[in-house]
C-alpha cells in the first residue's frame, strides 16, 4: 500500500469507519440535535457545533495548503461562528463537513508519495506532516465532541 493510501485509510477510519480507538467522528455526531450541538456544557469549551464548523474549515484549509494556495487563517475562518440555531442550519453544517472531507479526500487521491516530502508553501513542514496532522486534528476534536456528549447526558 502506498503512503498516501495509508493516510487516506487513516482519514477514512477517523471520519467514518472502523476507527481503532472507538467511535469515528460521524458516529459521534449521529443523532445530535441542533439544540444539543449548540450548547456549552463545559464552561470555556467550544460547543459541538463550533467544533464541527472548525473541523470542516480545516478540511478546506488543509486542501488549500496542500495545493500550495495561500491561506490567511483568520479567527472567523478558523472557528466559523454558529449564526442560527435550527435543525436546517445544523444539517447544513454537517453537510459542509461531509462535502469538505469529500473534496479533500478526492484531491488527496491525486497526490503521489514522492510529493509527501515536499515542503508546504509558506510553512516549515512537509505535505506528510500536514496530512498526518490533519488526521490528528480531527481525532483530537472528535475526542472533545465525545466528552461534550457525555456532559450533555
Amino acid at each position: 500500500m502506498s503512503e498516501i493510501n495509508r493516510i487516506l485509510d487513516q482519514m477514512d477510519r477517523a471520519f467514518s469507519g472502523e476507527a481503532w480507538h472507538g467511535p469515528d467522528l460521524m458516529q459521534l455526531l449521529n443523532g445530535i440535535s441542533s439544540e444539543d450541538a449548540s450548547k456549552h456544557p463545559v464552561p470555556g469549551a467550544h460547543s459541538i457545533w463550533e467544533l464541527v464548523n472548525h473541523i470542516a474549515a480545516w478540511n478546506a484549509i488543509v486542501q488549500q495548503k496542500s495545493k500550495g494556495e495561500p491561506v490567511e487563517v483568520t479567527t472567523e475562518l478558523d472557528w466559523p461562528p454558529v449564526w442560527e440555531v435550527s435543525e436546517v442550519a445544523w444539517k447544513r453544517s454537517l453537510a459542509t463537513l461531509a462535502e469538505n472531507r469529500t473534496r479533500l479526500r478526492n484531491y488527496l487521491q491525486t497526490v503521489r508519495d514522492d510529493q509527501l516530502d515536499e515542503k508546504v508553501q509558506r510553512e516549515n513542514y512537509s505535505q506528510y506532516v500536514l496530512l498526518h496532522g490533519s488526521v490528528q486534528h480531527d481525532l483530537y476534536h472528535a475526542g472533545q465532541i465525545a466528552v461534550l456528549k457525555k456532559a450533555l447526558a
